[in-house]
């Protein structure tokens, strides 16, 4: 009696122990948040930090407090309690705080702000009529553009004035410098207004909605009382254009202060449906760059518009037969001479660096080889030197680089793993943020050519943690599929992994376009839960996925997830082929692509996955947004047979397994309608399946009690099923 109780309290204690490390790992416990990333002062010599509602300012090469920039408790009667972050105007006398944020989406969002003259110890707000979005200081610090409610408005420091730059904004239909939903999901930008150099002129996009479909979807829960309970649901609408509908139609405008004349430019065959990713100054008063994708996205074009006449000329062109990706546009930058400019583009084969004349006219490709350039940090005029990453040691691989015109190349990094630049704004130094799968995020300083000067930061303490759990540890491999293509992956073995005993299997994956799960970086998810809980789980890096070269990338286009789902599969069976892995308990799961992806997987016709969970899945792709969607696949009407061939939907009636979909009803990127019609089609089919639906959660479910909720509830499936 006393063994049984003894094995019973033995037990519950382990299972206490697995549940609290789940927890641990699922509030982040493990993750590196404490990283404070630097921010270069002018002078290049000093950076600043903001640390418990204060910026403070230290010197990079001793790391010593050098003068506290801001403080709250520095004020007299402070309007608030706490800021949210910060902004130095471009002479450095000034400071833009700001509080009470307020998301719109992933990424937008209004909030409350406020100008500290530094000099005076004086702090007042942007604007009495309401939050702000994006405030953007003049390049001479006299001004602050900003958005409200669709509009664009302009403070003038020197008399303390605001005004109107445009009037006609409007919700659903004109939006002014700022983007619609569909501009700030799928091309990252939260800010679509940039000052002339000398401060005379403001360019900005605007946006007409319009003719874009509305969605909308239903809250439940009434936030605006203590009393949730709320009889009728409200409704969010809000313009989002699916594959194949109408999509904004955008013009750049220019506004001058001086006369307050808003003038359009001019663009020359463009075609009727396009999109405008980015507008950057030159370093010439007359010339805007505007960068134009037509709606397939799969043509370029870079004009420079003169503001004043509304004129623009064709510089460059670039055509792809896949797709071309907006993010090379974050790469182009002017030299100050406005001479030359620089640009990363994929015609060789890979993504590389190359050097044009002003007028477009091509000079030379400074980076070269089979390997894809991630980013391009800057370049350093003084030195005539280009500093950047890339995937140059292996695609798990990422360290920087720099390379002078003369084409002298110098690798920066040592040591293998994830290494990101942090560089000051004169170049000399940049910060290192480096991590691999055994050392969590540090910050390390170094000169420009790479010398060591000192260690900013690390995360010492999560590793110590970490360790003390004595969990097993990632260990990276490859293999061959039928089709002769050598894949990436890691592999996390039970603990107290004994190769004689036969272990369920379950592979992770995101698999989305050129993405990439398989480096050497920290990161701490649910597996190490599920690998103590005696699970092997692996990660394979697919065709479609990042850093190995524009076929290996784009060879997914036009048909999405048919040869991801292959290769996931091919990855099953290798692992079903091992002595330790019993092949009928084969897991598979995924979130949002990875979603999608694991209902490809289990729908290929194939009898590999007893279980899978599909969490917040796109599952037609007429269902996902415009830009997204036709980027990969192109419009629906010039490509049925790719989108049925895509669409889990229409695979439904060969669904293998046990399934778990999850999905949040206010999801405003993955609309519910996919799960809700997916299973509708299961049902026609006879399939059994498992949901879960999360009230009022969007795209990422997020909520502390929510995610635990979540991950416990897809671990139990899992133990059940595997």
């Amino acid at each position: 009696m006393k063994r049984i109780f003894l094995a019973f309290v033995l037990a519950f204690a382990v299972q206490f122990s697995f549940a609290d490390l789940l927890d641990d790992i699922v509030d982040g416990k493990f993750n590196v948040n404490n990283i404070m990333v630097p921010r270069s002062m002018k002078d290049g010599e000093n950076y600043t930090l903001m640390k418990d509602n204060a910026v403070l300012k230290y010197n990079y090469k001793t790391g010593q407090l050098v003068d506290t920039v801001f403080s709250i408790h520095r004020l007299k009667d402070a309007p608030f309690k706490e800021i949210n972050g910060y902004e130095f105007s471009p002479n450095e006398a000034k400071l833009l705080v700001y509080n009470n944020v307020k998301k719109r989406y992933r990424r937008t969002f209004t909030a409350d702000y406020y100008v500290y003259d530094i000099k005076r110890n004086e702090i007042q707000p942007l604007s009495d009529n309401g939050s702000q979005e994006v405030p953007l200081f003049s390049p001479d610090s006299r001004y602050i553009a900003f958005g409200r409610n669709n509009n664009l408005y302009l403070k003038k420091l020197d008399f303390n004035t605001e005004s109107a730059i445009t009037k006609d904004g409007e919700p659903g239909k004109i939006i002014n410098g700022l983007p619609d939903w569909l501009y700030e999901e799928e091309f990252e930008a939260t800010r679509y207004f940039v000052w002339s150099p000398d401060s005379k002129l403001l360019a900005f996009v605007k946006f007409d909605e319009t003719e874009v479909p509305q969605f909308s979807f239903q809250l439940y829960e009434n936030k605006n009382s203590m009393d949730d309970l709320m009889l009728y649901p409200s409704l969010v609408s809000f313009k989002y254009p699916k594959a194949g509908q109408n999509i904004s139609k955008v013009s750049v405008c220019v506004y001058e202060e001086r006369t307050k004349a808003i003038r359009t430019v001019q663009l020359s065959n463009v075609g009727e449906d396009f999109y405008i990713p980015r507008i950057k100054w030159t370093n010439s008063l007359d010339q805007l760059a505007v960068f134009v994708l037509n709606r397939n996205q799969n043509q370029l074009k870079m004009f420079l518009a003169n503001p004043k006449s509304t004129l623009s000329t064709l510089i460059l062109q670039e055509n792809d037969k896949y797709y071309i990706d907006y993010q090379n546009i974050d790469a182009c930058q002017f030299t100050s001479d406005n001479q030359y400019f620089i640009f990363l583009s994929e015609k060789d084969g890979f993504r590389h660096v190359y050097q044009h004349r002003i007028n477009g006219t091509p000079v030379k490709q400074l980076t070269k080889g089979n390997f894809d350039v991630t980013q391009v940090y800057g370049f350093d005029e003084k030195n005539q030197t280009l500093y950047y990453q890339s995937a140059e040691s292996s695609p798990l691989q990422r360290d920087i680089y720099s390379v002078s015109l003369k084409g002298v190349k110098k690798k920066l990094t040592n040591g293998n793993g994830f290494h990101n630049a942090i560089f000051n704004s004169t170049f000399s130094f940049f910060v290192d943020n480096f991590s691999n799968l055994q050392t969590p995020d540090k910050l390390i300083l170094y000169s420009n050519n790479g010398n060591f000067i000192r260690e900013m930061q690390n995360s010492d303490g999560i590793l110590e943690n970490w360790n003390t759990l004595h969990l097993p540890k990632k260990e990276f491999f490859s293999f061959t599929t039928s089709e002769n293509i050598s894949l990436n992956g890691w592999m996390l073995k039970p603990l107290n992994f004994d190769p004689n005993k036969k272990y369920p299997l379950l592979l992770i994956q995101y698999s989305g376009p050129n993405s990439q799960m398989v480096l050497d970086k920290w990161d701490v998810d649910w597996e190490y839960y599920l690998a103590e809980n005696n699970m092997l789980v692996v990660c394979v890096d697919g065709r479609g996925t990042g850093a190995r070269g524009v076929e290996f990338r784009k060879c997914t286009y036009e048909q999405l997830g048919v040869l991801e789902a292959k290769d996931q599969t091919e990855a099953a069976r290798f692992f079903s082929k091992q002595d330790y892995i019993d092949s009928q308990r084969i897991g598979i799961w995924g979130w949002s692509y990875g979603g999608f992806l694991t209902l490809m997987a289990m729908s290929s016709g194939e009898n590999v996955f007893k279980a899978g969970i599909a969490v917040a899945p796109v599952t037609d792709w007429r269902f996902y947004n415009a830009a997204y969607t036709e980027r990969y696949m192109r419009r629906p009407q010039e490509n049925f047979k790719g989108y049925d061939l895509a669409s889990p939907i229409m695979k439904a009636d060969r669904l293998k397994g046990e399934l778990l979909i999850i999905h949040g009803t206010a999801d405003d990127n993955v609309h519910a309608q996919n799960t809700l019609m997916y299973v509708k089609r299961l049902v026609e089919a006879d399939k059994q399946y498992n949901m879960q639906l999360f009230t009022d959660k969007n795209h990422s479910i997020l909520g502390k009690q929510t995610r635990r909720y979540l991950y416990r509830s897809m671990s139990n499936f899992l133990f059940k099923n595997l």
